[in-house]
């Protein structure tokens, strides 16, 4: 019994992790933003089988006039030192508690978005929006890390923004938030400054203290190269991003965009290496870890994927609950059962809003691996309740039964002894 429960939750298991490799392209954005939009394996964990439940206002149900009306909203965003955020931030809204890229910041922490406009969609998600998590916060970085997907198309109206807050998104830090619950379309659009808080157990980040020392020529090709990479222009970006690190070659943010436009176009080993340029220019620079993380997924490659994530999440534990996944995966396929363990109860540590419901059935895979069958069915059960429309939901389910029986006979046997007359 106990072999079939372990072959049906190996398969489960690796199969999740392919599809999630496989989707993962290359991050999206990413030298550092706050949102982490990965290649695509969870691009947000968005990570495994990350189906987050559309908690925002169904805009379909508006009227066409109202859905069209611009909806504008500008402001700043800054560093709590009161400098302005070395690089793009993406911006997003929280509504009920689910966020949603809207846009982003220029290179100078400025914004300005019409919430209105239905093709908002052109905008990455983040990590922390799929659960994929990014490996996300970022993903893993910012809109172009861990297993991130566009954010969903159409815009929002004066209605629908009740119960929506304004953030920048930038994992390494907290940003302070702005209600639009009472915002109409022909108030001042000018929201302040929005500041970002850095976390004290943080030294990770997904933004690199070398795009301040970068020269003037090496910024403006970054720029250019960022602006293509918005556009999904992967040749152009490629041939912008090289330029900047030409210039600069310790332009870190432009080695990891450079990766990302030649992940894109499938060059793997020019990815690569681009990504451990970025390393050896700033070795706190997390978002390199999450696409070379992803990449040794794709591969199977475990060790890779371990080493990569360990060295991300002592970085920041915080942000990445995608990380954790995959640092949990890859001990699993390493038979690391107590390594493997302790990486997902910190994943759902992590992961408050259970995107990345994966993470409970990678869980209760592991328990069941260590005969903890009881703890195995609890995060099984969580897994299909809280995502049941999973691909996998009856390859699971089979597990659990198998569980469940597991379960019942070893209840049967230790209520044997107690149900014999005694011996006179």
């Amino acid at each position: 019994m106990t072999s079939r429960i372990v072959l049906l939750s190996w398969t489960g298991i690796v199969m999740s992790a392919t599809v999630f490799a496989q989707g993962a392209g290359a991050p999206a954005t990413g030298g550092g933003r706050g949102t982490p939009t990965s290649p695509t394996v969870p691009t947000t964990p968005t990570s495994p089988t990350n189906r987050t439940p559309n908690t925002f206002p169904n805009s379909t149900q508006q009227s066409p006039d109202l859905m069209q009306r611009p909806l504008y909203i500008s402001g700043k965003v800054t560093l709590d030192d009161g400098t302005p955020p070395p690089e793009s931030l993406v911006m997003q809204l929280v509504c009920n508690g689910s966020p949603r890229s809207v846009g982003y910041t220029d290179s100078k922490g400025r914004f300005s978005i019409d919430l209105g406009n239905r093709n908002n969609s052109a905008v990455f998600a983040d990590a922390s929006q799929n659960g994929s998590g990014g490996f996300g916060g970022d993903t893993f970085g910012r809109p172009g890390t861990l297993g991130q997907t566009p954010g969903s198309s159409g815009g929002f109206s004066e209605r629908n923004l009740m119960g929506c807050d304004l953030q920048a998104s930038l994992p390494g830090f907290r940003s302070d938030s702005v209600n639009l619950a009472n915002r109409r379309s022909l108030d001042n659009p000018d929201v302040g400054v929005l500041i970002l808080h850095r976390l004290s157990n943080v030294e990770g980040l997904t933004i690199s203290a070398t795009s301040a020392l970068a020269p003037k020529d090496a910024k403006k090709a970054f720029e250019k190269g960022w602006n293509e990479v918005k556009k999904s222009k992967w040749e152009n970006a490629e041939r912008e991003l090289t330029k900047a690190v030409e210039i600069y070659p310790k332009y870190a943010a432009a080695w990891y965009q450079l990766g990302v436009a030649q992940q894109q176009q499938n060059n793997i080993e020019g990815a690569r290496k681009s990504y451990a340029q970025a390393l050896a220019a700033d070795s706190k620079f997390v978002s390199p870890y999450q696409q070379l993380a992803l990449l040794a997924a794709r591969e199977s490659n475990w060790k890779e994927v371990a080493s990569d994530t360990d060295r991300l999440l002592r970085l920041n534990p915080v942000d990445f609950p995608q990380a954790w996944f995959y640092n949990a995966l890859a001990n699993y396929n390493l038979q690391n059962w107590d390594a493997a363990e302790k990486s997902a109860r910190q994943g759902l540590d992590a992961d408050a809003g259970h995107r990345i419901p994966k993470m409970d059935h990678l869980l209760g895979v592991v328990l069941a691996q260590k005969h903890d069958y009881t703890g195995a069915a609890e995060h099984m059960r969580k897994y299909l309740l809280r995502d049941p429309g999973a691909s996998d939901v009856e390859l699971v389910k089979k597990q659990l039964a198998e569980i469940e029986k597991v379960t019942a006979a070893q209840a049967s046997q230790k209520a044997a002894p107690d149900s014999q007359p005694p011996k006179q």
